[in-house]
């Protein structure tokens, strides 16, 4: 099978998404990987290092596009991008197809893609494989965020995340006790702040407070504890998803208006469109605004800022899948193994997900869960 690795056009988007180790694996398994020029450089891989992989460099996005039966990246294609796909191709990348444009899903109806979203890839028992890897990531790099946008200079509220002996350290409040959230209030404990995270779910707090041995504060997510909760924070993480869906608005514009001048919002649930109503999404060139007197940093690729470690960890999830489509081939390998199966968003241009269908309105256009015809 032929792969296509495409350079990453958004702005400041450093990440790729197979490193050379990954390219060797699929070369092995005497498959082409067609690399556009310099498409890992940014994330530290050179394309010598993918030539020595068994990759073929090529000079443009539309040769990476033009001569790849599937083509695998990062982010959700843009328009310069939709115009290089080839009728009836395969596309793996972080989708989010329920806050995309009409436009792109036009594109990927008109030249009959079949799009399959990392984000959502999942096990029967619900586990995430390819989206644990990056909200890993963001999850960790939480404080390091946090802690830079509440000094005064950056107009926070000039608390320091650990505090010091005899002054509190800061509030953090995670609404979301997923792979994200879990890993912001472990870093964040790691940092000695004060850690308060609200999940729907009472069993995934209770397991919460078991893995984390009872050092955070956990309280049931609804609409009176999140005004109580947001009343004190210092930093507000986001870090609600729902697979297939918009993220819920937790967080209304008058709770918003309650929190203290100079507190953080980071809502890492902006790649679905963001669970607080004040957010909007932002760019690594100009990451945070404010409203109401409130910090808000949305950023929809924030690990392109540990672009290396971010690869690594998208190629080591992904390649299992990559490595089945390309032994199986699409069709078989979506019939085979129900993870990816879920992870189907358009089946050759039609709708294939009731859920994606739901939150774009429309009707499910193919059903693949009796086999693929």
């Amino acid at each position: 099978m032929e792969f296509g690795l495409p350079k990453e056009i958004r702005d400041r988007e450093r990440r790729v998404a197979l490193t050379p180790s990954g390219v060797l694996s699929l070369t092995r398994a005497n498959h082409a990987v067609y690399i556009e020029r310099d498409a890992g450089a940014e994330a530290g891989f050179s394309d010598e290092a993918y030539r020595q992989s068994g990759g073929i460099i090529v000079h443009s996005a539309a040769e990476a596009y033009g001569r790849a039966d599937v083509v695998v990246k990062v982010a959700r294609p843009m328009r310069e991008e939709a115009a290089q796909f080839r009728p009836g191709q395969t596309i793996l990348s972080y989708f989010y197809l329920p806050v995309a444009s009409q436009q792109m899903v036009n594109g990927l109806r008109e030249k009959e893609i079949t799009a399959i979203a990392f984000e959502m890839i999942r096990r029967d028992d619900g586990y995430q494989p390819v989206l644990h890897a990056t909200s890993e990531v963001a999850g960790r790099l939480a404080p390091v965020i946090a802690g830079d946008l509440l000094t005064n200079d950056k107009g926070g509220r000039g608390v320091l995340l650990s505090g010091i002996p005899g002054v509190a350290p800061a509030s953090v409040v995670i609404l979301g006790a997923g792979i994200l959230g879990m890993n912001a209030a472990r870093a964040f404990l790691g940092l000695r702040s004060e850690v308060v995270i609200l999940d729907r779910e009472l069993e995934q707090l209770q397991m919460v407070d078991q893995l984390l041995e009872g050092r955070v504060t956990t309280m049931l997510s609804n609409a009176f504890n999140i005004r109580r909760a947001t009343g004190f924070a210092d930093v507000l993480i986001g870090a609600i998803q729902i697979p297939g869906a918009r993220s819920p608005i937790v967080v209304t514009e008058e709770m918003v208006k309650q929190m203290r001048p100079g507190t953080v919002v980071i809502d890492f649930s902006i790649n679905s469109g963001g669970c607080v109503a004040t957010s909007r999404p932002t760019t690594l060139v100009d990451p945070t605004y404010t409203v109401h007197e409130v910090i808000h940093h949305c950023v929809p690729n924030i690990t392109a800022t540990v672009a290396r470690t971010a690869s690594y960890g998208l190629n080591n999830a992904a390649l299992p899948y990559l490595r089945a489509i390309g032994a199986l081939g699409v069709e078989a390998a979506i019939q085979e193994d129900s993870s990816l199966l879920r992870g189907v968003n358009s089946y050759q241009g039609k709708i294939a997900n009731s859920d994606i269908a739901a939150a774009l309105g429309c009707e499910q256009e193919v059903d693949l869960s009796g086999g693929v015809a």
